[in-house]
């Protein structure tokens, strides 16, 4: 008794510290802690980040299709000999000369094998493979947030059982003291008691710990200020939950293929990247492109204005069409196929990949969802019967007819009856969350 009475107080002592630190609460709903992690979440910030790259990628691919246009303004001076041209002859004088040179250029392709709507295709496919892309890496954060933010509510729901337990424990304990004290009870059976009640003391600890494991570990994931901890809103896992019983795994597989936004972006992507290799290729072939170009100066060796001799006396109007026909390139553009073609192929692979993977997340995810619906029916019988079995094995003890080795087992078999039943609940609820999650219908306000 000695021993036990130590080891508890050890246990409390090691505990205190935890307690008796000052800590910051937050409370939070679960939607309040799905959008403090989508502000916080690295992955979550880069791709969105990088979508807005992809965004104006499609705005360039679309303005290609446009003029090109410049305006090209050069102001220098030239100090030297000057070479003229005077009634049909060469004079050459030592002066200075300041020039201004003014000079418009528009270029625009008329034919390049398609290689500007291709690349608009692709720049578009490649947008909305981004957007999906983003779409699942928010249900990805949606679904740590959950895992994380149900285990911490089925980490309060043990500790409330166990803290429920040790107060009727306690309870058990005075009325055993009372039958010792009539003579209805042997001392063993207080002794035993008191053991009872000290091992559930630590039973708490432990629920106690756990429970501030899994709060830390949640503020971390949230990555809240030093200090803070959460305190969360509760949910009703037994009523808010969709059924996926009456589906069968080739059901759910057809599901997913249609929602997992990861296998629709990386179909996008695959058909991005030919986009890409067929605009390549197209510089094989000749091109055609259209310029125009307007071109005007000014020189101080003319005594006419500025004006004048900008407007009226040199401009130059230049109309006209370019063919470009490439027959040695270094091979530089087999290389550019080449490397587009291999993207494009590695990309196929990893379409297969992702759908294997698909078939392997539903597949896994309907067999946990099957058990889990299985323990809960189960845990309801179980609990049921355990309550009756105490209710009797009491009875029978406080009329002397049974140990108290009897009643403490039958107590023990109802606490974790109740705790089993806890678990299968949450569990439950947190595989329909996986199992959306599968399917790729995961969304916040399911």
């Amino acid at each position: 008794m000695l021993k036990q009475t130590l080891l508890l107080a050890t246990l409390l002592w090691i505990y205190h510290p935890i307690q008796s630190f000052g800590q910051d609460t937050l409370l939070l709903t679960f939607r309040q802690a799905v959008d403090i992690a989508l502000d916080q979440n690295l992955e979550f910030k880069t791709r969105e980040n990088n979508l807005e790259i992809l965004q104006k990628e499609k705005q360039v691919a679309t303005l290609s299709h446009l003029p090109t246009a410049g305006i090209t303004t050069n102001l220098l001076r030239q100090t030297g000999q000057q070479f003229q041209q005077i009634e049909g002859e060469i004079v050459v004088t030592n002066v200075t000369n300041e020039i201004v040179s003014s000079n418009l250029n528009l270029n625009m392709p008329v034919f390049n094998s398609g290689r500007r709507i291709l690349d608009t295709q692709s720049a578009n496919l490649a947008l909305q493979a981004g957007e999906k892309g983003l779409e699942r890496a928010r249900q990805m954060v949606i679904f740590d947030v959950s895992r994380r933010y149900l285990q911490v509510l089925l980490d309060e729901e043990l500790l409330r059982i166990a803290t429920e337990n040790l107060e009727n424990q306690k309870q058990q304990l005075i009325q055993i003291e009372g039958f010792v004290n009539a003579g209805l009870r042997t001392v063993s059976d207080l002794y035993n008691q008191q053991s009872e009640v000290a091992r559930l003391e630590s039973v708490k600890v432990d629920a106690e710990v756990q429970l501030e494991n899994d709060r830390w570990s949640l503020s971390e994931y949230l990555q809240l200020p030093a200090g803070q901890l959460p305190v969360l809103e509760k949910v009703n896992a037994e009523r808010d939950r969709e059924s996926f019983a009456d589906l069968d795994l080739g059901q759910l597989y057809e599901l997913a293929k249609a929602n997992r936004s990861d296998l629709t972006q990386q179909k996008l992507l695959s058909e991005s990247y030919k986009k890409d290799m067929q605009a390549i290729k197209a510089m094989y072939f000749p091109r055609v492109n259209a310029f125009y170009n307007y071109n005007t100066f000014f020189t101080s060796l003319d005594e006419r204005t500025l004006r004048e001799q900008l407007l009226k006396i040199y401009p130059q109007n230049t109309l006209g069409l370019s063919l470009i026909i490439p027959i040695f390139t270094s091979f530089q553009n087999r290389l550019d196929v080449t490397r587009s073609r291999v993207t494009y192929q590695n990309q196929l692979l990893q379409n297969e990949s992702v759908d294997r993977k698909i078939f392997q997340d539903v597949r896994l995810a309907h067999q946990n969802y099957q058990a889990a619906i299985r323990k809960e029916k189960n845990s309801q019988v179980q609990v049921l019967a355990a309550k009756e079995a105490f209710n009797a094995v009491g009875e029978r003890f406080r009329l002397g007819l049974s140990s108290f080795v009897d009643l403490a087992t039958a107590n023990q078999t109802m606490v974790r009856a109740q705790a089993d039943q806890a678990q299968a609940v949450y569990t439950l609820f947190f595989q329909e969350i996986l199992m959306k999650y599968a399917i790729g219908t995961l969304e916040l306000g399911s």
